[in-house]
């Protein structure tokens, strides 16, 4: 990593000595860092903001030092007692806030650059840091007693039951139930099925017209909006590629104007269609109710009405589905795969009025009602919870603190310091600040005990 003379900071908050981190950008876009995450804008932002308060905490240190030998100057001059007063806040003010940049420098790096032992805190004791904080997190967190605690507390057995006793939750519990045995199909082998796949594919194929569920289907789609999120994206990625594209669509305009064009025609009428056309996709994309937009719903409609209705496309519909499993390939993936027996198979469960959903949903919302009324069912449940969850946390804990430590020590240390005091540093930049008044208060304090006592 390259250093400059901005990688070590003295009490100034001036950047020099070897011995710090690199410049905080250069670090978080150095590749392969594994540190927590590049240097963002925001980061960059916040550690202006931490330098801004140490050249405060600086400022503060400079004015106090100029107070202590103007002070001195003027008490050696005969100025009068006051001034031994403010000379000794003046001087303890330095050196609380000494000792304080001592104290905030020593958390992320070497004070001066010097070897001093127990500083630099946050990156030389960086992995001791994360296996601590995974040893906090298995003994606070993951401790059998306290998840059996919290679960306890929790009464997972009453709230599932008024959970699943409401329709629309018994609803989701369908549908999720419907994916997972798509999920359950997905495991099994094309060699177990294959034979009962072509030949119930070609049956259904043949025996049912597709053109009017297609109809319907798109009528729905068109209906309820569903298909303008398409058209939305379609007019994005139109205008975002016009835009990277536009010398290849004006070549290709050029490219098909007549020979004895001049060429400068050629490349104005060729930018002048380029222009309309971005306008064109830019206002479809930006305008809800563009006429493009307009005309293409009307277009959806009547194409879906035609698929129900229209002879002729009905017919072109199943001339184009016999062509296509009419072909080598199709029958090929016919015979060897059963994706489309298993779709068959999950559209009783993906149908929200089959029978196999109707009776799934009708058995969770009676399961549901009896949890909630019935204190013994929900102790069962909450028995089978808490058991499940200690289990897990006790037995897999020292995984899971392991994915802390392991990720802490995978942290650049470096990079990991100055980003801590991206966030931090500021709030830390105060102590100085505060050090330096309470040592001033603390030194007046002294300076006036002892002159009372007659020292």
């Amino acid at each position: 990593m390259e250093r400059t003379k901005e990688d070590e900071t003295d009490p100034g908050g001036r950047h020099a000595r070897p011995g710090g981190v690199a410049n905080p950008t250069a670090a978080g876009r150095a590749p392969g860092n594994r540190a927590m995450g590049a240097f963002s804008a925001a980061d960059e932002e916040k550690f202006r903001g931490v330098r801004r308060m140490k050249l405060t905490a600086t400022g503060l240190l400079l004015a106090v030092a100029v107070v202590y030998v103007l002070a001195t100057w003027a008490g050696n001059s005969g100025a009068g007692a006051w001034t031994g007063y403010v000379a000794a806040a003046a001087e303890a003010g330095m050196v609380g806030a000494l000792a304080d940049w001592f104290a905030v420098t020593a958390l992320f790096r070497r004070p001066l650059g010097l070897p001093i032992p127990h500083t630099a805190i946050i990156p030389t004791k960086k992995d001791q840091l994360g296996v601590s904080l995974g040893e906090f997190v298995g003994e606070n967190f993951l401790s059998g007693a306290v998840v059996r605690q919290r679960l306890r507390s929790v009464g997972i057995g009453s709230r599932l039951g008024a959970w699943l006793a409401r329709p629309e939750h018994a609803d989701r519990v369908t549908a999720e139930l419907a994916t997972a045995l798509r999920g359950a199909l997905a495991v099994l082998r094309d060699s177990d099925v294959q034979a009962v796949v072509g030949e119930a594919i070609n049956r259904r194929a043949d025996a049912q017209e597709i053109a009017p569920g297609i109809g319907k289907m798109l009528e729905r789609v068109v209906a309820d909006g569903g298909h303008r999120r398409v058209v939305d994206l379609v007019c994005v990625r139109a205008h975002d590629w016009l835009v990277l594209h536009n010398d290849q669509v004006m070549d290709a305009v050029q490219g098909g104007a007549p020979g004895w064009t001049p060429r400068f025609v050629d490349k104005r009428v060729g930018e002048r269609v380029y222009k309309e056309l971005l306008r064109f996709v830019t206002e479809m994309r930006d305008m809800p109710g563009h006429p493009a937009r307009g005309a293409l719903d009307r277009f959806l409609t009547d194409f879906a009405s035609d698929l129900q209705s229209d002879t002729d496309t009905r017919a072109r519909v199943e001339n184009l589905k016999r062509e296509v499993l009419g072909r080598g390939e199709v029958q090929d993936l016919i015979a060897s795969a059963w994706s489309s027996v298993r779709q068959m198979i999950v559209a009783a469960a993906e149908d929200e009025l089959s029978e196999l959903r109707l009776r799934v949903r009708a058995s969770l919302l009676s399961l549901g009602a009896r949890t909630a009324t019935d204190p013994k069912l929900q102790a069962k449940i909450d028995g089978w919870v808490e058991g499940a969850a200690v289990y897990v946390v006790t037995t897999y804990r020292d995984e899971i603190t392991s994915l802390i430590t392991d990720t802490v020590a995978g942290w650049d240390a470096e990079h990991t310091s100055r980003k801590i005091e991206a966030h931090i540093g500021r709030d830390l930049q105060f102590i100085r600040i505060n050090g330096t008044v309470v040592g001033s208060l603390a030194g007046l304090a002294i300076h006036t005990v002892s002159r009372a006592l007659g020292g």
